[in-house]
């Protein structure tokens, strides 16, 4: 009897140990992780900036494409606003036109905290950033909205990609203005998936602008950014 005992208690013991094992418990982490980052820039200044030493000025953040990247500053000036500028197009507004390092994509918070850093030194209007970019940097505007929905007053992407998870999240920029833009012929960055976007941004509530140019391949932002209305429409906005 005494054994029989022994081994009911062993098994009711075992069966505990075995219950408190499934117990998962839950927790949250939150820290800081520090690393350097660096980018190299174009800064385009407009008129009245140094002899208005206390007013803000509205922020254009210009993403450039895939064909750009590298250690050359000259390469951004191939396409968009840079090559206006160099042209001699005058703006309204700060223009940052940063690089990307050869071999690589678009860092969000690397163009994020340039952009931060630019705001701090020039005098930048934070309820005035606005963000555009074409073909990869099309892309990283997307991507950048996304991780500071907050943030931007206003993006135009321009023939980016769409990432297969930016549709499900679409309704965090249901508040956002934004304006779209893609060639019906591009081979490269195929319409589906700005077409597949633009329609979820409309279901969340998103009276967003689409613009599709039906002869046009991948090279859309030509004709995007050589329309005055494109720079009329950012400064209508502000956060």
């Amino acid at each position: 009897m005494m054994n029989k005992l022994i081994i009911l208690l062993l098994m009711v013991a075992w069966s505990a140990g075995l219950n408190a094992q499934q117990v998962q418990h839950e927790g949250s982490f939150r820290g800081n992780i520090i690393r350097n980052v660096s980018a190299d820039y174009l800064l385009y200044l407009p008129d009245g900036f140094e002899a208005n030493p206390e007013a803000k000025w509205p922020l254009l953040v210009f993403l450039h494409g895939s064909g750009e990247r590298g250690n050359d500053l000259e390469k951004v000036k191939v396409h968009g606003p840079p090559k206006l500028i160099a042209n001699g197009e005058k703006f309204p507004f700060i223009v940052l036109s940063p690089q990307c390092p050869d071999k690589r994509d678009w860092d969000t918070e690397t163009i994020y905290s340039l952009i931060k850093h630019i705001a701090s030194r020039y005098r930048v209007d934070e309820s005035r950033v606005y963000l555009t970019g074409l073909s990869m940097g099309g892309w990283a505007t997307w991507d950048l909205a996304m991780a500071y929905p907050g943030y931007f007053a206003a993006i135009a992407p321009i023939c980016g990609r769409i990432d297969r998870n930016y549709p499900e999240r679409a309704a965090e920029l249901k508040d956002m203005p934004i304006w779209v833009f893609h060639g019906a012929q591009d081979n490269i960055v195929p319409i589906q998936g700005a077409e597949n976007m633009v329609k979820r941004l409309q279901e969340a509530g998103n009276p967003v602008k689409f613009t599709v140019y039906p002869d046009a391949g991948h090279d859309s932002w030509t004709e995007t950014y050589n329309n005055p209305e494109l720079y009329r429409w950012f400064m209508e906005h502000h956060r």
